[in-house]
């Protein structure tokens, strides 16, 4: 017996339109949170603390295969968004599911004098209406219960902390030091970049001095002395002009004087064992993992917020003595390694000397080159076209 054969017919129906843009749009959607979690992402520089090499409004890629890409805290969370959701505001991931420290590996390691992007350390409390001021500054000045009765507080695991970008001064075991707003490292004087930036006092013969467009004059002291914010390059030109008659580093406290405003002190906040200031600090040592202290009353503010909020253990003192995890210590061992970041416009910044080590599980990535930069006058009119594409080595 013969049957005809039946006209054979596609299993799937055709997609409709919509559908296939979705689909589209979901994998572009996933594509893209794959590159920004595990290999580079886009950051923008918000502040003057890098300048002269960084400058506001200044676009970069970070490369987070350079020191390896971290696997998320919250894995729970909108894509492509860091921690706050646009336009609405409120958390942009959940907490529910929260996942230890655990970094891929990558190319290297966080090495001296690179630019880091970093989730800050002071960052796991946040004030919600002012999102770019430090919650515990604004507690030494004001008060904690100031604070909190007029603003709304968040706490933020490490992935989800603010982002910030200074360049690694000190990588663990080094020693750092700040002489008159100079840095030294291991007793050597550290990289001094054409481009980093202090104030410094130039007096005259009682005309103003003749600078550059670039520098900042901060303020007037009298007619023949100015304090102004200069690079390194511009320094030696301005001490060649017939009217200059010196010019030095502005030191706002000696060496061995600690700042009298609470709002100015500098980490690790305890002013009656270190007499230090942003201009003269230290030495202090950068932790490194395995290695060992011994606790004092007298060092233990260096390593309170390390073993109690970084490694996450369970720090009590009584009468002089320290108690970790229920046991009596008197000493311990780093399980992470540190850094110690600055900006390189020191007078200017907001960095290690206020809040501390950052610990290795904050490390972002490495900074990468600039895609995009423009002036106060807005992306067409005054586009900065020779620092468009060149790496951040090349803009040093």
């Amino acid at each position: 017996m013969l049957f005809k054969r039946k006209k054979r017919t596609s299993d799937k129906a055709k997609k409709p339109a919509w559908r296939e843009w979705l689909d589209a749009g979901v994998f572009a959607l996933f594509t893209a949170t794959l590159i920004r979690t595990f290999s580079c992402e886009a950051y923008t520089i918000p502040s003057g603390s890098m300048e002269g090499t960084l400058l506001i409004n200044d676009y970069l890629f970070v490369n987070k295969m350079a020191y390896g890409p971290r696997i998320p805290n919250t894995p729970l969370a909108l894509p492509l968004i860091h921690n706050t959701i646009p336009l609405t505001g409120g958390k942009s991931y959940t907490d529910a599911v929260e996942l230890k420290y655990h970094r891929l590996p990558g190319f290297g390691h966080v090495e001296r004098n690179d630019i880091v992007v970093f989730n800050g350390p002071s960052g796991d409390t946040a004030i919600i209406e002012k999102p770019d001021m430090d919650y515990y500054q604004l507690c030494r000045l004001y008060g904690r219960d100031a604070i909190l009765s007029k603003y709304h507080i968040v706490t933020r695991p490490v992935d989800k902390k603010e982002n910030l970008i200074k360049r690694c001064v000190g990588i663990p075991g080094d020693i750092v030091e700040v002489k008159n707003a100079i840095v030294y490292v291991n007793g050597k004087l550290n990289t001094l970049y054409p481009h980093s930036k202090l104030n410094y006092v130039v007096r005259t013969n009682g005309r103003p001095p003749a600078v550059d467009d670039e520098a900042e004059l901060v303020a007037t002291l009298n007619n023949s002395v100015y304090i102004y914010n200069l690079a390194n390059d511009q320094v030696a030109a301005l001490q060649k002009a017939s009217n200059v008659t010196s010019v030095d580093v502005y030191e706002e406290e000696p060496a061995g004087t600690a700042p009298k405003e609470a709002g100015e002190w500098v980490f690790p906040l305890d002013t009656s064992n270190f007499k230090w200031n942003r201009d003269n600090y230290g030495p202090i040592t950068i932790p490194k993992a395995g290695t060992t202290v011994t606790l004092t009353p007298g060092n233990i503010a260096l390593y309170r917020r390390i073993i109690a909020n970084y490694e996450g253990n369970i720090l009590e003192e009584q009468n002089g003595k320290f108690i970790i995890n229920g046991k009596p210590a008197t000493a311990y061992t780093f399980k992470m390694d540190y850094y110690w970041m600055m900006g390189d416009n020191r007078h200017n910044s907001l960095d290690s000397r206020y809040w501390g080590f950052v610990p290795e599980d904050h490390i972002v990535g490495k900074a990468w080159f600039i895609w995009l930069s423009y002036g106060d006058g807005g992306p067409i009119a005054d586009m900065r076209w020779k620092r468009l594409l060149h790496t951040i080595h090349s803009l040093e």
